[in-house]
């Protein structure tokens, strides 16, 4: 796995997914193979391979304890150098268990990716830790069937850094990542990349640009437009940047595809849509539901969502398109505004499987 980006000195790290994995994996083969484990290679979602030191390793014939280091290269990541430890234990019934121990978070409301009462392992961590211990484990259990539990000692208190708790993750941490790599956050790193992308896309002559909020809504779009591969940004949370950077680099038409938290911020005339910067605002997300017409009863039920994604899943299936198209036709005018009207500008919102919910365009 290499080490830095590309023409940039910053280096990669990993999430804390990919290290629980590792440590998942280490502790695996210790208990199966009674030995200690001192270096492990896991696969990452997206194909590539990465080898983890292991800092402790302890075992004994029921169970083993290994730990990983998080490296979160050169990301100012708050959980840059916490121990992730796991526990895996032999139990009699077959299967796999993967639980959340000390200082791993648990879920107390809805509108997250994970369900309430389970601890806060997202999704594409879960199928990691899940892959890396049943490929140590494969053809050897004999019947029997392990425990993984994920623990981070100093979860409880890095949570505190956090937003954890408004979101109604009580206890710890996250573990989370859908790459396992952390890319550096570097606000002049990444804005360079867009603006190089920029003038990749306008020197081989395309007039659109299509920027979207991360690897997988890039994903979608190429499947939905069919453009050339130079026509797609990944623009992050720097959609005002980008826009200003494709109107001054003569491109005509923009394209920016999302989901519903960050088209929602664009629509409230946020162009840089960190957390740090701007919070989804279910308050304007109501009065949008109301403007098409949505019942009084559904707009109780509504304002009492936590997250965008939440404020989605609750939106009856009748109103859906026009809320959301809705959303997306102030998300391109304020988009439009942006540049002073110098770009043809579209939003186009996907679940998070790439099913489109809205879209609407603003052209001179």
């Amino acid at each position: 796995m290499p080490g830095k980006q590309k023409n940039q000195s910053l280096r990669y790290g990993y999430t804390t997914g990919a290290c629980a994995a590792a440590a998942a994996k280490a502790a695996t083969i210790s208990l199966l193979e009674q030995c200690r484990v001192e270096q492990v290679r896991i696969e990452l979602p997206g194909g590539k391979q990465a080898d983890f030191q292991i800092k402790d390793c302890s075992f004994d014939p029921e169970r083993a304890t290994c730990s990983v280091i998080k490296d979160a290269g050169d990301d100012p990541d708050i959980t840059d150098g916490a121990e992730i430890f796991a526990t895996v234990r032999l139990k009699e019934a077959s299967g796999l268990e993967i639980c959340g121990g000390e200082g791993v978070g648990t879920v107390t409301k809805p509108g997250l990716e994970v369900p309430v009462g389970s601890p806060a392992i997202n999704p594409m961590p879960k199928r990691m830790i899940a892959s890396a211990v049943i490929s140590s484990a494969e053809g050897r259990m004999n019947g029997r069937g392990l425990q993984v539990v994920i623990s981070v000692p100093e979860g409880k208190k890095l949570a505190r850094r956090t937003l954890n708790s408004r979101l109604g993750i009580i206890g710890g941490i996250s573990i989370l990542g859908t790459s396992g790599i952390v890319i550096p956050y570097s606000i002049s790193a990444y804005t360079a990349c867009i603006s190089q992308g920029l003038k990749v896309a306008a020197a081989c002559g395309l007039n659109t640009a299509v920027l979207t909020t991360g690897r997988r809504s890039e994903k979608f779009a190429q499947a939905e437009l069919k453009l050339p591969e130079e026509s797609y940004i990944q623009a992050g949370d720097f959609i005002g940047f980008s826009l200003k950077e494709c109107a001054r680099l003569g491109l005509t038409d923009v394209i920016v595809w999302g989901m519903i938290g960050k088209i929602s911020k664009l629509a409230n005339g946020h162009m840089y849509t960190n957390v740090s910067d701007s919070l989804v605002d279910i308050g304007s997300m109501v009065k949008v539901a109301e403007e098409c017409e949505t019942p009084q009863e559904t707009m109780k039920v509504l304002e009492k969502a936590i997250t965008a994604n939440h404020f989605r899943k609750m939106m009856p299936p009748e109103y859906m398109e026009r809320f959301c198209d809705e959303l997306c036709r102030l998300a391109s005018v304020k988009c439009r505004e942006h540049v002073a009207g110098k770009l043809n500008t579209e939003c186009i919102m996907t679940d998070p499987n790439g099913t489109i919910l809205g879209r609407a365009k603003i052209a001179g």
